[in-house]
């Protein structure tokens, strides 16, 4: 009979054990965000394991008294220095070391499946326990959640994506990083220099020959500029020169030419810029330095190859 009560103090021991363990590691937001994707587990889980101090006194009063239990009958079986030997080996091995080992890597399919076992042990450890949480819970106040710097979710993203058990695949990994790091990158890291930049003076004739040079560059969108190039008075919409009359001075035009345009420092910030071009409506934006001199230009698709890490070519990219 002593064998038998020993054995499943033991079992209890390990039970105790490695539900503190694996309990204990689930993280509570985690377990409210699985639970509200629809996991049934997470679901039955979380409002056990939101009581963390509970939950933690509860399982290691059990563990204690359980231990402590299986100490006095072994002493029935052995004496002196062999029933402590084979006490430590029992409680060390079986009701420590290979629970904790095997629940730690199921936590959660655990802590579910043995969810009545955790209640019951809830209920019987009640008047000694609750006291312990209460002045815990008012001495370290509530769990803290688990943050994360950009560099940490991205290391994530990527260990996702190597996991065969995650869904996330290799263009979302690059979306991801991507969207993570854009809006610490500035407009003078990705807008296109003055040198490269094609303009056009406000004065220039819409002739049938500017007309295709025009349409030869690609652009659908063209800084216009009075006198110098570094004086951009404008922007110039190549889709709708199609109703403008032939031979009209760009600054004349009805439609096609427009003098309010974005205007964005050069050391702005990405996401600054995404916010400003998506409440003005504006796809591009004129860079300008310190000393408000033009030296460049920016478009919502150079933001938004930055955020998915690819280029956007059309039929008229070289």
């Amino acid at each position: 009979m002593d064998y038998l009560i020993c054995a499943v103090l033991v079992l209890l021991s390990g039970l105790f054990s490695g539900l503190t363990l694996g309990l204990l590691s689930l993280d509570t937001h985690a377990l409210k965000r699985r639970a509200k994707h629809g996991d049934a587990d997470a679901a039955a889980v979380y409002p056990i394991r939101s009581k963390g101090n509970l939950l933690l006194a509860t399982l290691l009063f059990g563990n204690v008294a359980v231990n402590t239990t299986l100490s006095i009958f072994l002493t029935n079986i052995a004496t002196g220095l062999v029933a402590g030997l084979v006490a430590t080996g029992l409680i060390v091995t079986l009701g420590e070391i290979v629970p904790q080992a095997v629940i730690s890597r199921h936590a959660l399919w655990f802590g579910a499946r043995t969810l009545w076992f955790t209640k019951i042990s809830l209920v019987l450890f009640y008047p000694v326990t609750k006291p312990i949480a209460v002045l815990l819970d008012r001495a370290l106040g509530s769990e803290l959640p688990a943050f994360y710097s950009h560099s940490e979710l991205m290391d994530i993203i990527s260990e996702h994506e190597e996991s065969e058990h995650s869904q996330i695949d290799a263009d979302e990994e690059r979306i991801l990083h991507g969207a993570l790091q854009f809006s610490h990158r500035r407009v003078h890291e990705v807008m296109t220099a003055i040198q490269d930049v094609i303009t056009y003076d406000w004065e220039t004739k819409l002739t049938s020959a500017t007309l295709e040079e025009i349409n030869n560059h690609g652009y659908s969108r063209l800084p216009v500029y009075s006198g110098s190039p570094e004086n951009v008075v404008g922007i110039l919409y190549v889709k709708d020169l199609i109703v403008e009359a032939e031979n009209v001075a760009i600054k004349d035009t009805t439609t096609a030419f427009d003098t309010d345009f974005l205007i964005v420092k050069e050391m702005t910030k990405l996401d600054t810029i995404l916010t400003r071009m998506l409440k003005t409506r504006q796809h591009i934006a004129i860079a300008q330095n310190k000393s408000k001199q033009y030296v460049g230009i920016i478009s919502l698709e150079d933001i938004i190859e930055e955020i998915i890490q690819h280029e956007i070519e059309d039929e008229d990219d070289v």
